[in-house]
């Protein structure tokens, strides 16, 4: 019931590969099933989906952790072929804020120069008197790093669609620029790499708050 390999380029103009990184229970896993598929759990998936910008098909493919940030774990493999990087904090908890320099750190060791990054802070939906870290302050870090910066909350869907939508749209606009020179249109996925990330249990927690 596959459908025919000749068919399988012809769905979209682009593909791009994005990862969601940050610190174990901030939310990462639910902000990505909130946008592939509307729903909201404390699981983990990698996905695919497509959306429409100015005209063009993009098939987005979208990795969690899958709570491999907890051991360590993250290497060049996972890093490989990204495009875009969502760097996710939890607004209610600083520490997971203070390491979003860890893994700045840890992209420009593992993933290439020219990858787009956007700063999101989830759990925007919290009360105010749980928030530790202030809307300016995240918006002072992303200007330091000169990428953009949104708050969310995958538990109410603020801004989901935007975060994704924006980073999709400048990572398509990046390659519209290159791509007659020497960036390619589309990355190929080693399915091996996607296998091995699947190999960490799901931690338990109310990570989307």
């Amino acid at each position: 019931m596959a459908a025919p390999p000749a068919r399988a380029r012809a769905d979209y103009d682009y593909l791009i590969k994005l990862l969601l990184i940050g610190d174990s229970g901030v939310g990462k896993s639910c902000l990505l099933l909130r946008f592939s598929d509307g729903s909201f759990t404390t699981s983990f998936i990698t996905t695919i989906g497509t959306i429409e910008l100015d005209g063009k098909r993009i098939k987005l493919q979208i990795w969690d952790t899958a709570g491999q940030e907890r051991f360590r774990t993250i290497t060049t493999a996972y890093y490989r072929g990204a495009m875009g990087i969502l760097l996710v904090y939890d607004v209610t908890d600083e520490s997971s804020f203070n390491n979003i320099r860890n893994w700045i750190r840890n992209i420009e060791q593992h993933a290439s120069d020219n990858v787009n990054k956007i700063l999101v802070g989830n759990k925007a939906d919290m009360d105010e008197s749980k928030r530790a870290v202030p809307t300016s302050k995240g918006q002072a870090l992303a200007d330091e790093y000169g990428i953009k910066f949104f708050e969310t909350s995958a538990k109410t869907n603020l801004n989901v669609e935007e975060v994704f939508f924006s980073i999709a749209r400048d990572i398509k606009q990046r390659l519209a620029d290159t791509d007659s020179k020497s960036e390619p249109q589309t990355i190929k996925i080693n399915q091996g790499d996607q296998a091995a990330g699947g190999a960490v249990p799901a931690q338990k927690s109310a990570c989307c708050g």
